[in-house]
């Protein structure tokens, strides 16, 4: 009796007792009930094969990370030859687009190189780079192909695509869903796009984000990440992959029909993917 006893108190003083753990599925619910809007996120660890999902395959918008597609688009004819990574290039004004990003800003016939575009593109989210790479790409129906090849069937360009009007009209610039997009960066991570050298050289593009106030901000600054961020009024998402000491994990987290939409700092979607960040960091590496 008196052994049944201690063994009573042991379980009920210990933490390893026979209540289940709470599972990163049901932790990641808690957080965003409540949300004022519609909330996206696949989560998955590469080493443990660890996921969480939440609408998943749903549909958002991409915004600003549909530049993720566009530049495998443009890595896909620099592997063919058809481009060069240091071609010259002529700026325009009359390719001028307004928004995020810094080219718009430069003078007329300024001389750069495609390197420098698909930088802009990737780090500042630079708009106008971004169009002169989508057209350099072959236009967004060559890049859906691409997306298509690779197994991504809602990833999609939208704006300037023939026979895409209507879901422009809908999603904006591109689409994609959670699990698809960051399927994308995990082959990219592989050096399964296109080839493995491609594919590193994109990985260290993504490595090199302004964009850092989001849900980079909740991740070590000395642990490499690599990144994309999309932002409009009432959409706001973030594709990130870290490579973690305990492994790399991936994470897309996309909002749509949010009702907060400010562009201040505690805006209600930014305030989650932050926090969102912090827990599957605090989950995978405490």
């Amino acid at each position: 009796m008196r052994l049944l006893y201690f063994l009573a108190v042991f379980l009920f003083l210990s933490p390893f007792t026979f209540a289940q753990k709470q599972s990163l599925q049901q932790v990641l619910e808690k957080e965003t009930a409540g949300f004022r809007g519609d909330v996206g996120i696949y989560v998955l660890h590469l080493k443990t094969g660890e996921e969480a999902a939440i609408k998943a395959d749903t549909i958002f918008p991409t915004a600003s990370i549909v530049k993720v597609p566009i530049l495998v688009g443009v890595m896909d004819k620099i592997e063919k030859g058809e481009l060069a990574y240091h071609q010259k290039m002529i700026y325009r004004d009359s390719i001028k687009y307004g928004g995020s990003g810094l080219m718009q800003y430069f003078k007329d016939s300024t001389e750069t190189e495609l390197s420098v575009l698909m930088s802009l593109m990737i780090t500042y989210s630079d708009n106008t780079t971004s169009l002169w790479c989508q057209a350099l790409a072959s236009g967004g129906e060559r890049i859906n192909e691409i997306m298509e090849s690779l197994g991504l069937q809602h990833t999609r360009v939208n704006s300037r695509t023939p026979g895409r009007e209507e879901d422009w009209k809908k999603y904006g610039w591109g689409q994609t869903t959670p699990r698809e997009m960051a399927q994308l960066l995990v082959k990219i991570r592989k050096g399964e796009v296109i080839s493995p050298s491609v594919s590193d050289r994109m990985y260290r593009l993504m490595g090199n984000i302004y964009y850092d106030e989001y849900a980079l901000s909740a991740i070590p600054a000395q642990v490499q990440t690599a990144s994309k961020q999309g932002m409009v009024n009432a959409s706001r998402s973030e594709l990130v992959m870290v490579n973690a000491p305990k492994g790399d994990y991936v994470f897309y987290f996309a909002t749509k029909n949010n009702e907060d939409q400010r562009w201040e700092d505690d805006n209600e979607a930014q305030v989650l993917q932050k926090r969102i960040s912090k827990v599957l960091w605090d989950w995978f590496e405490k």
